[in-house]
């Protein structure tokens, strides 16, 4: 998820044929979320989700998917959008290992096995660790606390077939995205990584 600005729109990416939906905008491709980066035209939010093929979910190849992601943040950072963009990277699943911490009860859907994040920005804290407690909640915490004033989508309200038993943003164990900013640092400088770095593990694709 890439954010940036305060425009009030939005808009959700999806690769190749892949399939999302959105109240506001209509589903965009990856290749115009690659165009729109590198015009400076990006959006205030876009949300991006992997096709299977680069998913990282079996039978795909991990290298693939970094591959994919190391593309998408390559583009930003080269672009106009970079010196006020903040990225959320994120894994929907703990990929099948062992978890000792037990999930923290929040209501009856409760929180899953942790899963790795970060936040990719010129104004990310460095070396930061957030201990915080945080979900996919804190995702749209924070855009609704950036776009929306602090307004929050109730399920009971928000005229669209929602399932979440609860305005799950507001929950007290949930912690606050905005921590691992630190907006009185100097701005860093784009990291452009190589999208095939050398391996001795498979042969690149």
């Amino acid at each position: 998820m890439a954010g940036r600005g305060k425009q009030r729109q939005a808009t959700l990416a999806a690769p190749k044929n892949g399939i999302a939906l959105s109240a506001d905008l209509p589903v965009q491709s990856t290749e115009n979320f690659l165009l729109q980066a590198q015009r400076g035209t990006l959006p205030a939010v876009s949300w991006l989700a992997p096709s299977a093929d680069v998913s990282e979910h079996p039978p795909a190849k991990v290298s693939a998917g970094q591959t994919y992601v190391t593309q998408l943040i390559n583009t930003v950072m080269n672009g106009p959008n970079w010196k006020d963009c903040a990225i959320f990277l994120a894994w929907d699943d703990w990929g099948g290992f062992y978890d000792h911490v037990v999930p923290v009860k929040v209501d009856q859907n409760g929180y899953g096995l942790r899963v790795p994040s970060l936040v990719i920005s010129p104004y990310a804290r460095r070396g930061f660790i957030d201990h915080q407690t945080l979900s996919f909640d804190a995702f749209a915490k924070f855009i609704e606390d950036d776009f929306l004033d602090g307004q929050r989508l109730d399920p009971k309200t928000d005229g669209r077939p929602d399932p979440r038993p609860t305005v799950r943003e507001d929950a007290s164990q949930l912690g606050d995205l905005r921590r691992g900013f630190d907006f009185d640092q100097n701005p860093r400088q784009p990291l452009i990584l190589p999208e095939h770095p050398e391996t001795d593990l498979l042969p690149q694709p």
